[in-house]
């Protein structure tokens, strides 16, 4: 949950840096209150592209991620989770395999 509440502060600082929107709460609809307009739903993807290094496809886009403060950290930490768990693991196919016998006496 901490991590959440951090990206939600770095969201608020960028949309009042980068996209001149003080948003009141994390919960406050972006759309509905007409907060965010087509442009600035543009401008969005590229900062989250270029802050988060979170990059959306045009396809993959569902509104309703991107409606609140709180809905675009729950993007980002689902985002962030994915890619953690995809790391690379060590490949030892083709390599010497360490000995799991050195440890045991």
């Amino acid at each position: 949950m901490a991590d959440a509440n951090a990206i939600i502060e770095r969201l608020h600082a960028l949309f009042v840096e980068s996209l001149h929107i003080e948003v009141p709460s994390a919960d406050t609809d972006l759309f509905e209150t007409g907060m965010l307009d087509s442009l600035q739903l543009v401008e969005l993807l590229l900062q989250l592209e270029q802050q988060f290094g979170f990059r959306i496809k045009i396809d993959d886009i569902e509104l309703d991620d991107l409606r609140t403060l709180a809905r675009i950290a729950g993007l980002l930490t689902a985002h962030r989770a994915a890619a953690d768990s995809s790391v690379a693991r060590p490949s030892f196919r083709g390599a010497e395999r360490p000995d799991s016998t050195d440890n045991v006496r």
